[in-house]
C-alpha cells in the first residue's frame, strides 16, 4: 500500500544534462533514467527540469490497482516512464486527462496541482503529488508567432517571463544586449515597452523598422551602465563565456541603474560549473535550466 519514506526528494535533469544536474547535487543516491532521487530536503538545482516534492512509494497489484491509487490522491498527474515504458502507458492512459494546450504567452501558468509519477518497478510507484512545475515533467509549450520574430529564441524569453509571473509594462524601457537578429527585441516591442537594442551585428529589416526599437551597433561589454542612465530591465542573449556576461552583470548591478535581469548564461565548451554558482548565489536571484534553454542555463534578478 502507501508507504512513508525518509526524507527526499526526486529531480528530473532537463534533457541531455543528467550529468550536469548530479554534480550540482553533489551526486544523487539513485537514478532512474533522468530522474534522481537525493536524500534531504529540495535544495537548489538549476539543472532540474521538475522537483518532486515528498514523493511516496507505492505498491500496486495491476494497472487498475496503480491508477485507482493515483486517482485516489488527486487528479492531475503527469508520467514520467524512463522504464516500462508501454506498461506506464496503459496506468496513464486510465487517468484523467490533463490538458497539452499550448499556452498562448500572456496568460498564467496552470493552476490546478500536478502531481509526476513513475514506475520503479512492475509493482511500486514514485509518486510526488506536489512539483515545483505547473507543466508536464516541466515541459511548457508556446502558442508560437511564425510570422513576426526572426528566429525563436524569443521563446525562452517569454518562458522566463511566464514562470516568474513579471514582463515589461507598456513604457518601460528594456536593454536588450547581444540582440541580434532581434527576437527579445521583437517580443519586448510587442509588449509596449521601448526597446534598447545592442549588437554590433544588424537587426532583421523588419525588426529594426518596428516603433519603439533603437539599434545600437557597439558591443555590450563597452557600455557605461552610467551613461546609458537609468533602466527597468536588461535583458543579455550574448554568446559569450558564463565569466565574461558574469562580470558584465557584476557591474550593471553595482552602477544600481537597472531593478530588473534575464539573462543566458551560454556554456561555449565543458560547462562552466563555478561560474554558474556564481550567478546563483547573487542575493535575491535565481538560476533556472528553461525548457527552451539549450547547454544554457537563465538567471533572473528581479527587483
Amino acid at each position: 500500500m502507501l508507504a512513508a519514506v525518509s526524507v527526499r526528494t526526486v529531480y528530473l535533469a532537463a534533457e541531455g544534462f543528467v550529468e550536469e544536474l548530479d554534480h550540482e547535487l553533489g551526486g544523487a543516491d539513485t537514478r532512474h533514467g533522468r530522474l534522481l532521487i537525493a536524500s534531504g530536503p529540495p535544495r537548489p538545482a538549476a539543472w532540474a527540469a521538475n522537483v518532486w516534492l515528498d514523493p511516496q512509494e507505492i505498491s500496486i497489484a495491476s494497472i487498475s490497482d496503480a491508477a485507482a491509487k493515483l486517482r485516489a490522491i488527486q487528479r492531475n498527474w503527469a508520467v514520467c516512464a524512463p522504464h516500462l515504458y508501454r506498461r506506464a502507458m496503459l496506468i496513464h492512459e486510465q487517468l484523467p486527462k490533463v490538458s497539452a494546450k499550448p499556452l498562448a504567452f500572456g496568460s498564467p501558468p496552470p493552476a490546478a496541482p500536478l502531481g509526476s509519477w513513475t514506475l520503479v518497478d512492475a509493482r511500486t510507484m514514485l509518486a510526488a503529488p506536489h512539483c515545483t512545475s505547473p507543466f508536464p515533467n516541466g515541459e511548457i509549450q508556446f502558442v508560437e508567432d511564425r510570422a513576426g520574430p526572426p528566429s525563436r529564441a524569443y521563446l525562452k524569453l517569454w518562458e522566463a517571463l511566464t514562470v516568474i509571473g513579471r514582463r515589461p509594462g507598456p513604457g518601460e524601457i528594456c536593454l536588450d544586449l547581444g540582440s541580434s537578429p532581434g527576437g527579445w527585441s521583437w517580443a519586448l516591442q510587442q509588449m509596449g515597452a521601448q526597446v534598447i537594442s545592442v549588437d554590433k551585428a544588424p537587426l532583421a529589416p523588419e525588426i529594426a523598422r518596428l516603433p519603439g526599437i533603437e539599434h545600437r551597433k557597439e558591443s555590450a561589454f563597452a557600455l557605461d551602465p552610467h551613461a546609458i542612465g537609468l533602466v527597468d530591465w536588461l535583458f543579455s542573449d550574448v554568446v559569450c563565456y558564463p565569466a565574461r556576461l558574469l562580470a558584465l552583470v557584476e557591474r550593471w548591478l553595482a552602477a544600481g541603474t537597472c531593478r530588473n535581469f534575464v539573462c543566458t548564461l551560454k556554456f561555449q565548451g565543458p560547462t562552466d560549473h563555478e561560474t554558474a554558482r556564481r550567478f546563483a548565489a547573487i542575493p535575491g536571484s535565481q538560476l533556472r535550466h528553461l525548457f527552451h534553454n539549450k547547454h544554457e542555463l537563465t538567471w533572473i534578478k528581479i527587483g
